[in-house]
C-alpha cells in the first residue's frame, strides 16, 4: 500500500486556516475572546467568497444559517445555545467527544481517546487545555489538524483517518439537527462541507468504525 502523497502547500494553508476557525467557534463558548473576534468576522457576508474548502452554493446556504445565528434576536441566545450543546447540565444532545460514537459504552474517556493520546504521545505532542477534557473533543481535533498543517503536515492523514473521519459525520449531522439555533447549525453544515473538502483533496482514506451513539 503506498502512503497518502504530501498535501500540497495551498491545500495545508486550507486546513490552517479553517480548522482554526472552526475548532474554536466548536469548543469555546461564544464570550470567549477567541471567538468574540470570529463572530465579528462572520458577520460580514464577505467571508463566504473567500472559505477555500467546498462549492460556493454548500457555503452559501450554510453562512446564511450563520447570519441567521448572528442577528440581533438569536445573538441573545447563542450563549444559552453553546451552554446546552456543550456543557449542559442535562445530557448532550449531540456530545462532542469521538470516544462516545466509538466506545461500545458511548463513555467520554473511552478506549478511543486513549489511541488518540498515546498517538499524540508518541509524535510529542501535548495538548494544553484549561481544564481536564477529552482530547478528542471536535473543537480540539480540528485545531489539531490546524497544528499539524502547519508543523508536522505528513501526520495529518492518520489524524483524519484514524481519529476524526469515521466518527464526526455522525456528531455534525446531529448537531446540525439538535442545535435548535441557526448560528450552530450553520456551523455543523460548514464543519461537514469542510472536512469533505480537506478528504477529497487530501485523499484521506477513511477507516470503517462502528457507532454505537
Amino acid at each position: 500500500m503506498t502512503s497518502p502523497a504530501m498535501p500540497g502547500l495551498a491545500d495545508l494553508d486550507d486546513v490552517s486556516l479553517t480548522g482554526r476557525m472552526l475548532g474554536a467557534l466548536l469548543y469555546y463558548a461564544p464570550d470567549r475572546p477567541e471567538v468574540i473576534s470570529l463572530l465579528e468576522l462572520l458577520s460580514n457576508d464577505n467571508w463566504q467568497e473567500e472559505w477555500p474548502c467546498g462549492a460556493m452554493s454548500e457555503i452559501r446556504a450554510a453562512a446564511t444559517l450563520i447570519n441567521t445565528g448572528l442577528n440581533i434576536e438569536h445573538r441573545q441566545t447563542l450563549d444559552e445555545a453553546y451552554q446546552r450543546l456543550f456543557i449542559g447540565p442535562d445530557a448532550l444532545p449531540a456530545p462532542p467527544w469521538g470516544s462516545v460514537y466509538l466506545d461500545r459504552e458511548s463513555v467520554v474517556f473511552g478506549n478511543s481517546m486513549l489511541d488518540l493520546r498515546q498517538w499524540q504521545a508518541s509524535l510529542g505532542i501535548e495538548v494544553q487545555q484549561q481544564q481536564r477534557e477529552p482530547e478528542d473533543h471536535i473543537g480540539l481535533l480540528l485545531m489539531l489538524a490546524a497544528w499539524l498543517a502547519e508543523n508536522q503536515p505528513e501526520q495529518l492523514s492518520t489524524l483524519l483517518s484514524d481519529h476524526v473521519l469515521p466518527w464526526s459525520s455522525r456528531f455534525l449531522v446531529l448537531l446540525e439537527e439538535r442545535a435548535e439555533h441557526p448560528f450552530y447549525q450553520g456551523i455543523a453544515q460548514l464543519t461537514s462541507i469542510t472536512l469533505a473538502h480537506w478528504q477529497q483533496r487530501l485523499n484521506v482514506p477513511v477507516i470503517s468504525k462502528d457507532l454505537f451513539f
